[in-house]
């Protein structure tokens, strides 16, 4: 689901419970600044986004721990792997990227 207004981190909690227990799949548009979550793989949230009007090359994948404060952002995600983006592995290398999906979080999810 791409996210409309924002959540608090109890919602996030009770999201994780979905699908995996802990933890919740989170694709970013860093030029748009939009977060699409709650899903089984990254490539649905990618999919949605991108019917949406998202560029692919903005679409970022990760990982949220709701009931982590140090690692709440784990970047990690096949749709991250890009040679032609200078990304040639499932992590988010960039630290601009990086720094962008924090504010998109920051800004979406509220304690």
């Amino acid at each position: 689901m791409i996210l409309k207004e924002k959540i608090t981190l109890s919602e996030l909690k009770e999201i994780a419970g979905h699908i995996f227990g802990d933890m919740v799949k989170a694709v970013a548009d860093v030029d748009k600044q939009i977060l699409a979550i709650d899903a089984e793989l990254h490539s649905d949230l990618e999919s949605e986004l991108l019917a949406n009007g998202s560029n692919q090359e903005s679409l970022w994948g990760f990982n949220l721990y709701p009931e982590e404060s140090e690692d709440f952002i784990e970047y990690d995600s096949l749709i991250n792997i890009r040679p032609r983006q200078n990304n040639r592995s499932r992590d988010v290398e960039d630290p601009v990227i990086r720094e962008k999906i924090v504010e998109i979080v920051k800004e979406q999810i509220e304690e």
